[in-house]
């Protein structure tokens, strides 16, 4: 494995499957088949999902609710996800362990970092619901952060596109797609990869980002494997 240890980052897009809104049960079961191929390999497993599927943040403020308050609610809805995954990757027979920045004692652990690193080394898929536990930060900041403090290879970040475009591929059909971008030529050409503070705790801190398309199975595991897939950022 080219990787040992990773942080997979999944957006709450990405569960909703063809539906609208919500959770699609086959999308769900199907990362939990590819996570369990990189497990059985001996890959440490670290997962942070989004909430998009089901509240956002941002959407308090269109309804004139008061933004903290509503990313709030965006956390809630990560810890919703979570369990999903988390009851997905237990049918399939996977250890896990759901830690949560927000205390909720009887249905997740508090996030304690030598303790998360403590399951990944047993062979436990850590699973970090509620964000960062503050309002104004993405999910995609807690990944970044999360990632940093477990000592992670490298940030995966699973998407339905296969990397990062010169412009949106759903949009502009002449795009064209990044094999490997430096941090500086990110930021240059204004690409949005992820939040600003999300992809500056990366970079500060040496961390690759690898934007891929998740939705294919088995692409997770030909990514740890080190096939060249997707987009590199570092």
């Amino acid at each position: 494995m080219k990787y040992k240890r990773i942080l997979l980052k999944l957006s709450g897009e990405s569960l909703m499957g063809d539906k609208q809104f919500g959770i699609d049960q086959a999308r769900i079961d199907q990362y939990a088949q590819d996570i369990l191929q990189i497990v059985e390999k001996g890959v440490e497993v670290a997962i942070v999902i989004g909430g998009g599927n089901i509240f956002r943040g941002v959407q308090a403020e269109q309804a004139n609710l008061d933004r903290a308050q509503g990313d709030y609610m965006g956390m809630l809805a990560t810890v919703i996800n979570s369990m999903a995954l988390q009851g997905a990757l237990e049918k399939v027979g996977i250890i896990t362990r759901l830690q949560s920045a927000i205390k909720m004692e009887q249905i997740a652990e508090p996030f304690i970092r030598r303790k998360a690193m403590r399951h990944l080394e047993k062979g436990r898929v850590v699973i970090f619901g509620a964000g960062t536990g503050n309002p104004y930060f993405t999910t995609d900041t807690a990944a970044s952060l999360r990632a940093i403090e477990i000592g992670a290879d490298v940030l995966l970040k699973g998407t339905r596109v296969d990397g990062i475009y010169t412009a949106d591929p759903e949009k502009d059909k002449s795009a064209t797609r990044y094999d490997h971008i430096s941090f500086e030529e990110v930021y240059a050409k204004n690409l949005n990869v992820m939040d600003m503070t999300a992809f500056t705790l990366c970079h500060e801190n040496k961390l690759p980002i690898i934007v891929f398309d998740m939705n294919t199975p088995g692409n997770l595991l030909k990514l740890v494997e080190g096939a060249s897939m997707g987009t590199l950022v570092s």
